[in-house]
């Protein structure tokens, strides 16, 4: 008797928790911290969180900027079900790495890390999210997931005031045999109409008004001097090239969430890469960053860079 009992106990304690998961809160969200002592950023995704924030740390020590910590979980593939699902469950399936202040380079934090441990280990000032490639352009498959996993960061960051922001990832190249393009016809103009028309109707239905739009940055690089048809700055036909493409992104993130925050946008920044199909020359680099600063006026709105 006494035996079933403690299991009700349990089953109920389970319920309530996961009940809690998905609670959806009446979220409105909170604007950048300007000027702070120190600036804490969380990136919540996969391989195209990496992409995306690789080159940051970079960055910032070309800026001479010290007082920024960065960190990124990463699950290869990751969706916004699964991130709900492996919250709840608490499996240490991520890889969690971080860029101390001061320091400005990557380091392991965690090979195998929870997703509540990251969002809890900081206080973090503002936590980026974005959905898998594959479903990126069809909002059908952002909720309830979403909705359920702001309330899980909500109540986990111990920062009670943290930004949420979005990564609006790209297309996939003209080529790309990836299975997920056949979501969109194989048509990458397709697919990046579909991602906006996603984004657009994820800021109405949620509050996360912060976009980093990287689809579009890849998108006025595409029709730029420096495009590499079919691969189209990728490297695989979906993750981006290591070098032009990686360092766009990092251009966008840096525009989106520390420019305004600390007043110091991407333009001169004189970080630049050898690495990838695309490397990174002055030349190169003022084309990518300006395509970051087109994009993040008009992030809706690809512009001929060239």
């Amino acid at each position: 008797m006494k035996k079933t009992a403690f299991l009700l106990f349990i089953i109920v304690i389970s319920l309530c928790q996961y009940t809690n998961s998905q609670t959806i809160t009446d979220f409105k969200n909170q604007p950048v911290p300007k000027y702070p002592a120190t600036l804490k950023v969380l990136g919540i995704g996969n391989s195209f969180t990496d992409d995306g924030m690789e080159y940051l740390p970079d960055m910032l020590n070309a800026a001479g900027i010290k007082n920024v910590t960065l960190g990124k979980i990463s699950l290869g593939g990751c969706s916004l079900e699964r991130h709900d699902t492996l919250f709840v469950t608490g499996d240490t399936l991520y890889k969690y790495n971080k860029s101390y202040s001061g320091k400005n380079r990557w380091e392991t934090e965690r090979q195998h890390c929870a997703l509540s441990y990251a969002i809890a280990d900081e206080a973090w000032d503002i936590i980026v999210i974005q959905q898998a490639s594959p479903f990126s352009g069809l909002y059908e498959t952002y909720q309830p997931y979403l909705k359920r996993l702001i309330t899980s960061i909500l109540t986990t960051c111990p920062n009670a005031g943290v930004t949420l922001a979005w990564q609006m990832t790209w297309a996939y190249g003209s080529a790309s045999t990836h299975t997920g393009f056949a979501n969109y016809n194989k048509d990458q103009n397709t697919m990046y109409q579909a991602i906006i028309q996603a984004v657009k109707t994820m800021i109405s239905e949620t509050g996360i008004d912060l976009i980093i739009p990287s689809a579009t940055t890849i998108q006025n690089l595409r029709a730029s001097e420096i495009n590499n048809p079919p691969a189209d700055l990728t490297r695989d036909g979906y993750h981006i090239d290591f070098g032009a493409g990686r360092y766009a992104l990092a251009c966008t993130w840096f525009q989106s969430v520390i420019a305004p925050s600390l007043g110091i946008t991407i333009q001169g920044n004189a970080f630049r890469t050898a690495k990838g199909a695309v490397p990174v020359d002055d030349r190169i680099a003022g084309i990518c960053q300006k395509a970051a600063q087109q994009a993040c006026s008009q992030q809706f709105k690809p512009i001929i860079t060239n």
